[in-house]
């Protein structure tokens, strides 16, 4: 049986401390319609942007995975990402009011709790995987890290990481589709090394660290007077070192657990793929570089595989949802300036409708005369046409309304349009409509061939009478 995508069942929020920033952030995980994804909302400015939680976004990974686009960014996302994959959640908005995930107690585990919370609902349209059909390779010489991917039928995961210390040594982990992410990984915490804690705080940096949120691992011999140092920095009584090579904050779950947190940081990183995968990932020494490159990779193919443009069903021989009697009752625009024949299907998100390129407009008289060409902004024109039936579909009275565009942007023109064809319009709101504002995303084709695509910025507003 297909399995189908989920969501959340219900908003759920979580709040703590930034790891580098030390700010207080609150967020809420939200329900997502199906196809979505994973997104993330900075509520704190004022034009709440959105920032796609995927490989192509990933600005920097000197001390997590930080995405971000047009100087808004959202940095530490991977231990709620290893949650969301790890629950198998396929969409969800998170409406973050801080540029920086909290730490909480360094782990998965209170993410888990908070989504399981909220439930995770079903949704109509099926889940797609993506399929590794050939070795994916990722290898960086210099750091002797490595990681690959091979087909398989299942998810898995094989981690390996070794730091030349005598007290991690070489530590190995594993996790597949079958086993519960919850029990197994979750709850395995960060790891750092004591000598990195002094200099981050110096810099200015984990501002919100706290002992109690971290595995500390004492690779050489320190001074008690260098303890007692640390203990102050991080408003402590005391610390000691265990017999094992770590502080006395956290007690060890697994002799393993550094690896397995590993793997719980990979996971998180993959996910950015945007997809989930059916395939062994086989990660030694990974690291947030590594594993969103790893990512980036899978992306790219992810693209090449099901990303092919498909153009909307037509048969001319439907009823249309809109005949150009309707269109005209919805569009200021007549002839000659209306580039819209029909409207073939529309819904809250999507609408297509087709232009039919015929020999007497009178464009084509000087566009040219020796080899008639439908000029491009006309194509733009008739994209903006459709595309205004679907924002106008948005609010009440549609007809009281005109919509204004405010900007046209990754205008691609692929192949020329000539009389005779057919231009086969799709247009599709990428976010939720605010402040009366819709961007949308359009493609044409004539027949299955892809010939113009670009993106939209509209604004609805009130006819004047």
């Amino acid at each position: 049986m297909q399995e189908k995508q989920t969501t959340i069942g219900s908003e759920v929020q979580i709040s703590g401390k930034g790891l580098h920033t030390g700010l207080n952030v609150s967020i809420k995980i939200k329900p997502a319609p199906a196809n979505s994804g994973i997104k993330f909302q900075r509520v704190d400015i004022e034009e709440k942007p959105i920032v796609k939680a995927l490989a192509e976004f990933v600005i920097d990974t000197s001390r997590g995975t930080t995405i971000g686009i047009n100087g808004v960014s959202i940095s530490t996302i991977e231990h709620l990402m290893a949650a969301l994959a790890g629950l198998s959640i396929d969409n969800a908005l998170i409406e973050i009011d801080a540029p920086e995930v909290p730490i909480i107690d360094g782990s998965s585990k209170p993410f888990v709790e908070v989504l399981k919370k909220a439930g995770i609902k079903e949704l109509e349209e099926d889940r797609v995987y993506f399929k590794i059909k050939e070795k994916i390779e990722y290898y960086s010489e210099s750091d002797g890290i490595s990681i690959f991917a091979y087909p398989d039928d299942k998810f898995s995961v094989n981690v390996q990481v070794d730091y030349n210390s005598r007290v991690l040594g070489n530590q190995f982990a594993t996790f597949n589709e079958d086993q519960d992410f919850d029990k197994e990984l979750a709850h395995c915490k960060t790891f750092a090394f004591l000598g990195e804690l002094e200099p981050l705080l110096k810099s200015n940096l984990i501002k919100g660290g706290d002992l109690d949120n971290a595995i500390i691992i004492i690779d050489k011999e320190y001074s008690q007077e260098y303890y007692d140092n640390l203990a102050e920095l991080f408003n402590k009584p005391k610390i000691e070192v265990l017999p094992e090579g770590i502080l006395n904050n956290v007690k060890l779950l697994y002799k393993n657990e550094p690896a397995r947190h590993k793997l719980l940081d990979v996971i998180g990183d993959v996910a950015l793929a945007g997809m989930p995968i059916k395939g062994k990932i086989i990660a030694t020494k990974p690291g947030h570089k590594a594993n969103t490159e790893f990512a980036k990779l899978l992306r790219k193919q992810i693209k090449e595989q099901y990303n092919k443009p498909v153009p909307p069903k037509y048969d001319p021989n439907d009823t249309p949802v809109l005949d150009i009697m309707g269109i005209m009752k919805l569009l200021p625009h007549r002839p000659p300036f209306l580039f819209i024949d029909k409207i073939t299907h529309i819904d809250d998100r999507v609408v297509t409708g087709v232009k039919n390129v015929t020999m007497n407009e009178a464009h084509f008289v000087g566009h040219f005369p020796d080899e008639a060409i439908m000029p491009g902004v006309l194509q733009i024109e008739s994209m903006a046409q459709c595309g205004a039936i679907l924002i106008l579909g948005l609010v009440d009275k549609p007809e009281d309304y005109l919509t204004l565009f405010l900007k046209i942007e990754n205008i691609k023109f692929k192949h020329k349009v000539v009389p005779g064809d057919t231009l086969n319009i799709k247009m599709v709101l990428l976010e939720p409509m605010k402040r009366r504002i819709a961007i949308t995303k359009g493609q044409g084709f004539v027949g299955n061939k892809l010939v113009i695509e670009g993106e939209f910025m509209a604004q609805i507003v009130k006819k004047i009478n």
